[in-house]
């Protein structure tokens, strides 16, 4: 998942970045609260995470300008504010959770993955589509009870998939998520990550979970109610019929 933190104190960006870059997010930084809504603005990020007291504008604006611009990202706020009217007030003009500097590891990732299931429409920790079952907490996934031993780049698209399942991604969000505009590689490097990762799966005994939608990208549906089609080229596929 990739994650948005908006933190002008150097020391704790560092730390932050460090916790979610080992709990297997994608994490982009930035200081200025100007910034991150024109980020907020021009990236699909899967959640952000605020501080309140920010040197250019307050926390609680950043929320609120995201808000009005019809940016609904889940935002946690993460500030070393510990009076309740600051907790209050936050949570009124659009935040989805609060926690207070210094915080726990454990329960920072738990309301973050929390968050992040709520937002997507799940309630626990496991998704289950057909036979795949996918462990958010572990990052692990699972077909028939069988282990899928997947890289960190396959496990992540499976991942985006699963918690998007039935909204049709491009190329172009996965390489977002996969790399955030860092390094990223040709755009071709996805079609290797979906191919491989339909083998394992196949290999589990889950076919045919990952369609290609021409034009568009690839889609994780349980069932098919489109219109399948055969291509010489790529299993898998379907046409969108109007």
């Amino acid at each position: 998942m990739r994650v948005l933190l908006i933190e002008s104190d150097h020391t704790s960006a560092v730390n932050v970045v460090h916790i979610m870059k080992s709990a297997g997010f994608t994490v982009d930084h930035t200081s200025s609260g100007q910034e991150a809504i024109e980020m907020l603005r021009h990236y699909d990020y899967d959640l952000a995470i605020l501080e309140l007291m920010l040197e250019d504008i307050e926390g609680y604006e950043v929320i609120r300008r995201a808000r009005s611009a019809k940016i609904d990202t889940p935002i946690l706020v993460l500030s070393g504010l510990t009076r309740s009217q600051a907790k209050i007030k936050a949570l009124s003009v659009g935040a989805d959770d609060y926690m207070i500097k210094p915080f726990d590891t454990g329960e920072l990732t738990a309301r973050m993955q929390a968050i992040l299931r709520r937002s997507r429409g799940f309630s626990n920790a496991q998704l289950n589509i057909g036979p795949l079952a996918i462990d958010l907490n572990s990052k692990s996934a699972s077909v028939h009870d069988l282990p899928l031993n997947l890289t960190g780049k396959e496990y992540a698209i499976l991942e985006l998939l699963a918690l998007r399942r039935g909204n049709v991604l491009t190329k172009d969000a996965f390489l977002n998520h996969l790399y955030g505009g860092i390094d990223e590689p040709e755009m071709k490097i996805i079609d290797v990550f979906i191919c491989k990762l339909r083998r394992k799966l196949q290999q589990k005994g889950a076919d045919n979970l990952i369609k290609t939608v021409w034009g568009r990208g690839y889609v994780l549906r349980e069932d098919e109610k489109e219109t399948t089609i055969s291509s010489p080229i790529e299993q898998n596929t379907f046409l969108v019929v109007p």
